[in-house]
């Protein structure tokens, strides 16, 4: 499984060992339990590209699942809105990724959508969603012919005005926390998209973690009988 940050899977894993591990120069922390591993990569897709590889190197997995926060793009949906969409759009390139099953589109953008681009992105793909990285994962899984699933959640909704997060991504995928919160500490403005950044945050944390518990079991998928790839879940139903 990778996600951008620890913060969006916190809940699932807190309790887990963690392993780090080293591939092609970069150090990864690996959250290991059972038959399931979480590799949080940072923010964005060639961090995402990166973490995928380093976890198919590494690990050999059947499935690898993009998870995390997403925006909305269609009105309708709430925080805490799970998705398991059966598109996965590039907006870089316009790539598609047909996942075989699930609902709707989710569409892989470069930089943090704000509202009006979010409308842009709605109206050019007919996506529900937005993020940054599933695209990035969806594409490394192919190429090493490993099964891929999307499953995200609504952080943000549709019309929701975001702080600037952009500028306090580095190029590692990483989020200067600190910097952000001395920019935003003299800027009085911009406390209330804070709070409710936060508030929404750990709202989509809780539900994401809830669907990570569903879609990833104690015991291995064949001990119980139960079918985790898409082809498999493809054959179930």
């Amino acid at each position: 499984m990778v996600a951008a940050l620890e913060r969006e899977v916190w809940p699932f894993v807190k309790n887990w060992p963690v392993t780090s591990k080293q591939h092609e120069g970069r150090s990864f922390r690996f959250f290991e339990q059972d038959h399931v591993v979480v590799v949080c990569g940072g923010i964005g897709p060639e961090a995402a590209r990166r973490a995928a590889e380093a976890v198919i190197y590494l690990y050999r997995p059947a499935l690898l699942i993009s998870a995390g926060f997403a925006g909305g793009l269609d009105s309708s949906l709430s925080v805490g809105h799970a998705i398991k969409p059966r598109h996965v759009i590039d907006a870089g390139d316009g790539s598609q990724a047909d996942l075989g099953f699930g609902e709707g589109v989710l569409v892989s953008f470069a930089t943090v959508a704000d509202a009006s681009q979010k409308m842009r992105l709605a109206t050019a793909y007919g996506a529900q969603a937005v993020d940054m990285e599933a695209a990035a994962v969806a594409r490394a899984a192919d190429a090493r012919g490993v099964e891929f699933l999307a499953l995200k959640v609504i952080s943000d909704t549709s019309g929701a005005g975001l702080p600037p997060l952009a500028r306090f991504i580095g190029s590692d995928g990483r989020f200067h926390g600190q910097k952000f919160l001395a920019h935003v500490a003299l800027r009085p403005w911009l406390w209330g998209s804070v709070v409710r950044l936060a508030r929404d945050s750990a709202i989509a944390a809780r539900a994401l973690c809830g669907t990570l518990q569903v879609h990833t079991r104690a015991a291995p998928a064949e001990e119980k009988g139960e079918l985790q790839t898409p082809a498999e879940q493809a054959q179930r139903d």
